[in-house]
C-alpha cells in the first residue's frame, strides 16, 4: 500500500517541527500503518500533489488525498476500524474536538509569541523571508519586538495548562489509560516547541513533562527520533 505523508521541515529535512503534522504521524503510529513521510519547507508546500493543499499535513492514501490534520484524523479512524481507535467512540471524538479548541487558541498562541524567532532561526533564507512576511502580519509586530518579551511569556506559560494537569491527577493520558487523539493534539504543540527551540517550557517534575515523556515513548518512541534544537 502507498501511503506518503507531506510534513514540515527547517533548513534541515530532519527538524520536522508542525504541530499539525505531528498529530498525523502519531496518529498512523497508533493505528499501526506504515507511511513514508516527506518533509517540506514552506516554501514548497506549493508544489505538494500538484497544488493539493496550501498547508501540511497532506496525506496520500493509495488514490487518496487529504488535508487538515483532524479530518486525516476521522479518516483514519473510518477507513481503518480494525486498529486501535484514535478516539474511542463519537464522545471522544466530539471531546477531541474541545481539546483542539483549546489547544489551538491557549497553547500554541502561548507558544507562538515564545518560539516564533526560534522558528524563524532554523529555516533557510527563502523560507525565513516568507515566515518572517506572514507571522509578522499575523502578530501585528516585528520578530525581534516578539522576541525581546520571550523570556516573560516563558514564565506565564505553565499555568496555561492547569486543566491538563487537574486532568492527570486521575488518569496517566487524556485518553485515560491509554492514549488516544486528543492526547496528539496536545502533543503536537509541545512536540512543536521541542524540536525548534532549546528553552525549556516546563519543570522536571511538572505532571504535563511527565505526561509528555510518556508520548515520546510511545510507539517505538517515533517522537524522540526527530532532530531537535
Amino acid at each position: 500500500m502507498a501511503r506518503t505523508l507531506h510534513t514540515l521541515c527547517g533548513s534541515d529535512p530532519a527538524r520536522r517541527f508542525s504541530p499539525h503534522c505531528w498529530k498525523i504521524v502519531m496518529a498512523l503510529a497508533h493505528k499501526g500503518l506504515d507511511f513514508a513521510e516527506r518533509p517540506t519547507p514552506f516554501t514548497g508546500i506549493v508544489a505538494i500533489e500538484d497544488g493539493f493543499s496550501p498547508t501540511v499535513p497532506v496525506l496520500r492514501d493509495n488514490d487518496r488525498l487529504l488535508r487538515e490534520s483532524f479530518d486525516i484524523a476521522v479518516y483514519l479512524e473510518e477507513t481503518y476500524p480494525d486498529r486501535p481507535s484514535l478516539f474511542g467512540g463519537e464522545g471522544g471524538r466530539a471531546l477531541s474536538r474541545m481539546v483542539e479548541g483549546y489547544v489551538q487558541t491557549v497553547v500554541q498562541a502561548a507558544l507562538m509569541k515564545i518560539i516564533v524567532k526560534d522558528i524563524h532561526d532554523c529555516l533557510a533564507p527563502a523560507d525565513q523571508i516568507y515566515f518572517r512576511t506572514t507571522r509578522e502580519r499575523r502578530l501585528g509586530r516585528r520578530l525581534e519586538e516578539v522576541e525581546a518579551v520571550s523570556e516573560a511569556e516563558r514564565a506565564a506559560f505553565p499555568p496555561r495548562l492547569d486543566p491538563v494537569r487537574h486532568m492527570l491527577r486521575f488518569q496517566p493520558f487524556l485518553g485515560g489509560a491509554g492514549p488516544l487523539f486528543a492526547d496528539y493534539i496536545l502533543f503536537g504543540a509541545l512536540q512543536w516547541a521541542r524540536v525548534v527551540s532549546p528553552r525549556q517550557m516546563l519543570a522536571a517534575d511538572d505532571p504535563v513533562a511527565g505526561w509528555f515523556e510518556r508520548c515520546l515513548d510511545l510507539h517505538g518512541g517515533v517522537g524522540r527520533a526527530v532532530a531537535i534544537a
